[in-house]
């Protein structure tokens, strides 16, 4: 997966919180449905937000950017939204 199809997939898995969160607030789910739901788009995000990262860190010190892999969900949890707009502007 290249840097524009992992971008893709973070705007297609934010589209999905927010999908979910209109569900819930219109009676669609239940609130433990939205976060279990939500709970499995979290970590795929922090899964793309970690490749990416790692992509750039290759490119930048002369490393092969495809050589990068998704790391595990326990590794990367807990990523800040802020990691949108950083990696966005970088």
């Amino acid at each position: 997966m290249d840097d524009k199809e992992i971008m893709a997939h973070i705007d297609e898995l934010i589209q999905t919180e927010h999908q979910l969160r209109r569900q819930l607030a219109s009676g669609e789910l239940s609130s433990q449905q939205e976060r279990e739901r939500l709970r499995s788009a979290e970590e795929a995000l922090d899964q793309c937000w970690d490749l990416l990262r790692q992509r750039r860190a290759r490119r930048e010190f002369g490393e092969n950017p495809d050589d990068a892999a998704a790391r595990p969900v326990s590794e990367v949890e807990g990523y800040s939204n802020n990691a949108y707009r950083e990696v966005r502007q970088g």
